[in-house]
């Protein structure tokens, strides 16, 4: 599945819930979105809180599930190709260094 595919159900599920209105509960605004996506990655970390792994792979994959859906919407908000994003970044840690 490709990252248009996955933006496109997101957009489709927040608009289905309303949530794109201006008087909306749960208003999709950058900032909103920005502290959403940190609060779900935290999500994450707690299922490595007391080991290594996570003792439920399904849980987790639902929390990984939530990231990527807020930074679909927050790249997408933004017109950043997320995917274009990445190899650029990449190419950029390419040429990077992390010795100390």
């Amino acid at each position: 599945m490709d990252i248009k595919t996955l933006e496109t159900a997101m957009h489709q599920f927040v608009e289905s819930k309303g949530w794109y209105q201006p008087d909306s509960p749960h208003p999709q605004t950058p900032k909103n979105l920005a502290i959403s996506l940190v609060l779900e990655a935290s999500e994450v970390l707690e299922h490595f809180q007391w080991g290594d792994s996570a003792p439920d792979k399904q849980e987790l994959a639902g929390e990984l599930a939530d990231v990527l859906l807020y930074l679909l919407q927050l790249a997408s908000l933004h017109e950043i190709d997320l995917g274009q994003a990445v190899m650029d970044k990449l190419d950029i840690n390419h040429g990077r260094s992390w010795e100390k």
